[in-house]
């Protein structure tokens, strides 16, 4: 089921239907950027009652998504989760030709998509508040190509070694270093 340690690789249908639960994106999010969490500090991240937030993290965790953090309570009636992997993925073409994972690979898709909408609308409504050496760096593009299906695979590769070689540089410890998201899309375009 996982590609390595930190990657869980997405086949059965039923766990990406799970995930592309709004609130459950929103949870695994927090997990992964925070680290372990309360369902109290989770529930207050994410606006949701406490009872609800339990009731999505106990679905994550049916299908591996997160762990629990006991090590983290204070008492026995607290509970904490953590997230039990850095990254989620599965491959499209592994889907293509099976229509329930493929309804269920759309389905998240759509709901990931959905999220990286409500965070860049968030970062528009506070972005006047910021530093603006935080400003500068900001970016937003998009170019048009064309490539064969061949150099849209090596465009794929060379955009997640570029994201991982970030990845590696990134310490939340660093005096300074903030969170900040990288969202690339490479697909084909209407003709």
């Amino acid at each position: 089921m996982s590609e390595d340690e930190s990657t869980l690789h997405l086949t059965d249908p039923r766990a990406m239907r799970a995930l592309a639960h709004p609130t459950r994106l929103r949870l695994l999010g927090e997990l992964r950027v925070r680290g372990p969490q309360s369902v109290g500090m989770l529930s207050e991240l994410v606006d949701e009652a406490v009872g609800s937030v339990s009731y999505h993290l106990g679905k994550l965790a049916e299908h591996g998504f997160i762990r629990e953090a006991p090590e983290h309570a204070r008492n026995r009636r607290e509970r904490w989760w953590r997230a039990a992997h850095s990254r989620t993925s599965w491959e499209l073409v592994e889907v293509l030709h099976d229509p329930e994972r493929k309804l269920a690979s759309d389905l998240l898709r759509r709901a990931v998509f959905q999220r990286y909408v409500e965070r860049f609308q968030a970062y528009l409504d506070r972005e006047a508040t910021l530093d603006p050496d935080w400003v500068r760096g900001t970016t937003s593009s998009d170019q048009t190509m064309h490539l064969t299906p061949d150099e849209l695979l090596e465009l794929h590769a060379e955009l997640a070694e570029l994201g991982a070689r970030w990845q590696a540089r990134s310490d939340p410890d660093r005096p300074g270093a903030r969170t900040v998201t990288l969202i690339w899309q490479a697909y084909r375009g209407p003709q």
